[in-house]
């Protein structure tokens, strides 16, 4: 019997040949790539790559090599059809996306919507990026400020997408996809909760809290302390604030911040009652104008893939061959198909950039649909 070492070294022949025959195929596919560009032949050929596959697993004679067999093609074309989407776009095949590059935005003479009302900490948000005195107002729901930028009421709506604790904002994401608005900026403050009730009020006459579910998920800790109180979900921080200022009841109180029990005339009863000191809420800066700033690095896509094994994973490694780093991926399930999920990913690159342009070529052919959600 062999030892160890001599099999190794049977190895390391067959790894070399390997190697060989590697180069060898990868020459023959950059050649496959030049033919596709001159003859404008798509890259992806899904049927082609299935019947390869069923060719290759009806040369092996186990269950467990027919199956190593097929993942080891599915790799090899992966590659080839990496190199050929580099061809393109070498080639000038890709094009411009449909996106332009500005130096700034016009903040000066923008109207800027945010969701909620005074005190609210998209309003903070929104104060924090454009300016203490920019030309803004309010709308009830998320939906009501993407419909006003669509519609041209305002130049750019300020929404939350993820906070620290409480994770996405999922309306949010969906609206991204269902309305032709674009990411163009984003904005991160510090979340600070506050029980704030009518001037004088006691915790012990306390009865009910209101507030945003997100602000009383967040305080879940301080409010499980007082477990007697009920708790009820209103829209936004803010509205629960004014809430217990018209109600002008002292058995209520609502989780908000300090400037929104300031702007309604209340009493801090208890301050920083966080679960966690460093909450905070990421919120996006949206328009109808598909822009993206000089010296943007960050972009946001969405997309579907085939319902099949190893389609994400197929996906994914557009941004390992490119050199993207992915800084996050959320799900969210597909309307009207059960169990079926689109993606939302945000990677570090600017949309000029040829491993983004790369990889963007990629993902558009081998998903089932794609949609660039932003470059800020």
């Amino acid at each position: 019997m062999a030892t160890l070492e001599e099999l190794r070294g049977q190895l390391d022949v067959v790894d070399d040949q390997i190697v060989k025959l590697y180069e060898e195929r990868m020459k023959i596919c950059e050649q496959v790539g030049e033919y596709k560009v001159e003859a404008g032949r798509k890259v992806f050929d899904r049927v082609r790559e299935k019947e390869k596959l069923q060719n290759v697993a009806s040369k092996v004679s186990s269950d467990f090599d027919k199956k190593g067999i097929q993942e080891l093609y599915q790799q090899l074309m992966s590659m080839s059809r990496k190199l050929q989407y580099q061809q393109l776009v070498k080639a000038g095949a890709l094009g411009r996306l449909p996106f332009i590059e500005i130096d700034s935005l016009d903040v000066e003479k923008a109207r800027v919507v945010f969701q909620g009302m005074e005190g609210a900490y998209g309003q903070a948000a929104m104060k924090t990026y454009f300016g203490e005195d920019c030309n803004s107002y309010s709308v009830r729901t998320f939906r009501d400020a993407m419909e006003a930028i669509e519609e041209g009421a305002a130049d750019y709506a300020v929404l939350p997408i993820e906070n620290s604790t409480a994770g996405a904002v999922n309306e949010v994401y969906d609206l991204l996809v269902e309305f032709e608005n674009y990411i163009v900026g984003e904005v991160i403050i510090p979340i600070t909760h506050t029980l704030a009730g009518l001037p004088g009020t006691q915790l012990s006459e306390l009865k009910r809290v209101y507030s945003k579910a997100e602000a009383l998920m967040q305080t879940t800790r301080f409010l499980e302390e007082h477990s007697d109180w009920q708790q009820i979900s209103v829209a936004n921080t803010a509205i629960a604030a004014k809430k217990i200022l018209d109600d002008q009841d002292r058995t209520q109180a609502a989780v908000c911040s300090a400037y929104a029990a300031k702007v309604y005339g209340l009493e801090v009863l208890d301050d920083n009652i966080n679960d966690e000191s460093g909450n905070c809420t990421r919120f996006i800066i949206v328009t109808n104008q598909k822009v993206f700033l000089k010296g943007a690095k960050k972009i946001s896509i969405c997309f579907e893939v085939p319902h099949e094994s190893g389609s994400l994973y197929h996906l994914l490694s557009h941004f390992i061959y490119n050199d993207l780093n992915m800084s996050k991926i959320e799900s969210r399930p597909i309307e009207g198909r059960s169990w079926e999920y689109r993606f939302f990913v945000d990677f570090e690159g600017n949309l000029e950039e040829p491993g983004v342009k790369n990889a963007l070529r990629g993902l558009r052919e081998e998903s089932r649909s794609l949609k660039i959600l932003g470059n800020y």
